[in-house]
């Protein structure tokens, strides 16, 4: 009786996934990466940023050929002319999108098979802080709410489980809840 081995799950490579994992483990330093991105105003609150080279794994990564682009802006309400979403909508996108990824990894490693993945995020904030018009209010979001709504073969306990270890891994979380130290430099031309 020959046994199968299911490589792909969730669309994650999981013996590339393992790979990974173990060379890792043997070579510490590979797991360094600095991501970048560049940002141009264009006018009023509209701005690109483009994304394309990082370093990672030892080495200057090119193998995207093209470069991302994402443009943001803001709603009227808030003088802009909705040319993407606000800055603040972004990190909302981006703490979704490392959850979820992780979440996705975490479920082909655990051999858990989902079938639907969804989040939904929302972000309380008080503007007067970033405009200037309250220091007693902060700048930016005073609470976030996630809600995940997460199929698979595998039973409730293990699903939640399999969220909970996502949230404990994921970069983005942790960035958001933790801080991260920023340093802003400037060139006056």
């Amino acid at each position: 009786m020959s046994q199968t081995i299911e490589r792909v799950r969730n669309g994650v490579d999981t013996e590339q996934l393992y790979g990974t994992l173990d060379l890792l483990k043997e070579t510490p330093s590979l797991g360094a990466f600095t991501f970048r991105a560049t940002n141009r105003w264009i006018e009023g609150a509209h701005n690109r940023s483009t994304i394309q080279a990082f370093y990672g794994a030892g080495q200057e990564d090119a193998t995207r050929t093209e470069a991302f682009t994402v443009d943001a802006g803001e709603p009227a309400v808030l003088l802009g002319t909705d040319t993407g979403p606000n800055p603040a909508e972004y990190l909302l996108h981006a703490l979704a999108a490392c959850l979820t990824t992780t979440l996705v990894y975490v479920a082909a490693a655990r051999k858990v098979r989902l079938t639907a993945v969804e989040s939904t995020l929302e972000g309380d904030m008080d503007v007067r802080g970033a405009l200037g018009l309250s220091d007693e209010v902060r700048n930016g979001f005073t609470r976030i709410r996630v809600s995940f709504r997460v199929a698979g073969d595998a039973p409730e306990a293990k699903l939640r489980e399999i969220v909970e270890r996502a949230q404990q891994r994921s970069a983005v979380f942790d960035m958001v809840t933790n801080g991260v130290p920023v340093d802003v430099g400037v060139v006056a031309a």
